[in-house]
């Protein structure tokens, strides 16, 4: 899955100190924005570089988070969402191609009208193609991981929200979201505190009590986010894809090339 599906479990989160579901109050207005990324692996492999690309015309914000792997991979995400007074998902539409994922996939869904369509291949065999209707949460939050988080007040306790996962096939899944703590950082000489959340996905139903049974259960999610003065994103660990290995996303610096 994304952290945004990016298969990744992206989410949303509600600021109120009950866990409850509800789509999150907009405590930072979100603008342009053009942030470079690295994913890793959890022992510090370079594998993709990546970008956050943000644009807003008026309430309503389209944010995309694209990786280019060394092996001539692509995920690439695209949400559109609307920041009247709580942040609200409208669409989605997801790519993900190349050798690093086990299956070609294409999914696109209006999260408004409950229209999901999923392109799929898998190998040699042939695309298929699944358009259906489904009843969706209003707190789906799809690609809007970082943002979201950002906008969540560093006291609240836990919560639950919800994402839709392609597996191929679209699926509403319930995400238990807290806060482990804080962890300690550098930026330089000055050392920087942020909070640590776990995002546990919950199948429910049969499948969530067969799942652990056989080893299918997908793996917690896990974000920093520094609150002191600014909220900005610093950390994720998680997957991006069902079945994949655990990878690390981080802000990339920027390097100039030696002039003689």
């Amino acid at each position: 899955m994304s952290i945004f599906n990016a298969a990744i479990f992206a989410l949303s989160l509600a600021v109120s100190g009950e866990t409850k579901s509800q789509p999150i109050a907009v405590r930072y207005a979100e603008g342009v924005v053009n942030g470079f990324l690295t994913l890793r692996t959890t022992t510090g492999d370079l594998v993709a570089e990546g970008a956050l690309l943000q644009t807003a015309r008026g309430n309503e914000v389209t944010s995309r988070l694209v990786f280019h792997f060394h092996d001539g991979s692509v995920h690439d995400e695209t949400s559109v969402y609307t920041q009247r007074g709580r942040f609200r998902l409208l669409r989605s539409h997801l790519v993900q191609k190349g050798p690093t994922f086990p299956m070609t996939l294409d999914a696109t869904f209006d999260a408004t009208r409950g229209s999901v369509t999923v392109r799929s291949k898998k190998g040699g065999d042939a695309e298929e193609v699944k358009t259906e209707r489904m009843d969706l949460p209003p707190d789906l939050a799809n690609g809007l991981l970082f943002t979201l988080l950002k906008n969540v007040k560093p006291d609240t306790p836990g919560l639950v929200q919800h994402f839709l996962a392609f597996t191929p096939k679209p699926r509403v899944v319930k995400l238990e979201i807290t806060p482990v703590g804080e962890e300690s950082f550098l930026i330089g000489q000055a050392t920087l505190k942020s909070i640590h959340y776990r995002v546990h996905p919950e199948l429910g139903g049969l499948t969530g009590l067969v799942a652990p049974l056989i080893g299918k259960e997908p793996p917690d999610q896990h974000v920093w986010i520094l609150y002191k003065d600014v909220p900005a994103f610093v950390k994720f660990e998680g997957t991006l894809f069902n079945g994949g290995p655990t990878w690390r996303i981080e802000l990339a610096g920027p390097r100039w090339p030696d002039v003689k």
